[in-house]
């Protein structure tokens, strides 16, 4: 069973609120208040709207404010309240497919973003043995030969495509070269 809401004239609202029921059409005209109307044409006007004159009268008479800027902040008002919707429906999707995001990991960085690296038992050609490269750059690593003791190795690596934390190792000639790829995005 469903109830009918409250109505109430617009002379009885005039009466409850102190102002002339001139005022409540001004502010039909303005687009402030939007009354329903009987079969007779008479306004109705119910509870929500009544809320609404409150906050209208307490604009224009507590804060001062114009016609144009109570039309302003009730648009406001009125968005604020729809990205609060919008928001809580968003929180709740999330909340009900947590488990499917808790699968997830950090994606790899772009083309071009900073990585940083580190290399043990090398260096970095031209830096030292940590620093940052481009994702997608050539690195190029110089390491002592295990087989050929005194003789400096190069090797080369594109770093792309390194998800999380990876450590390259490279055993080249009998020497073991590790450099580590976090994908941190600066």
């Amino acid at each position: 069973m469903t109830r009918k809401a409250r109505t109430y004239t617009i002379s009885a609202v005039a009466d409850q609120y102190g102002i002339h029921p001139q005022t409540l059409r001004l502010y039909e005209r303005e687009g402030l208040l939007k009354p329903s109307r009987s079969e007779g044409n008479t306004r109705l006007y119910t509870d929500p709207d009544l809320e609404r004159l409150e906050l209208i009268l307490s604009l224009t008479r507590d804060l001062g404010v114009n016609l144009a800027g109570v039309e302003i902040i009730l648009n406001m008002r009125e968005k604020m309240d729809a990205m609060q919707r919008e928001f809580e429906r968003f929180f709740e999707y999330l909340q009900s497919h947590a488990e499917e995001f808790s699968h997830f990991t950090e994606p790899p960085p772009e083309a071009g973003a900073l990585v940083p690296i580190s290399v043990t038992g090398g260096q970095l050609v031209g830096g030292p043995g940590s620093g940052y490269v481009r994702n997608g750059d050539t690195v190029s690593v110089t390491h002592q030969s295990a087989s050929t003791p005194g003789t400096a190795v190069t090797t080369t690596v594109r770093v792309g495509g390194l998800p999380g934390s990876s450590e390259v190792p490279w055993d080249i000639h009998g020497s073991r070269v590790v450099a580590t790829f976090t994908s941190t995005t600066r």
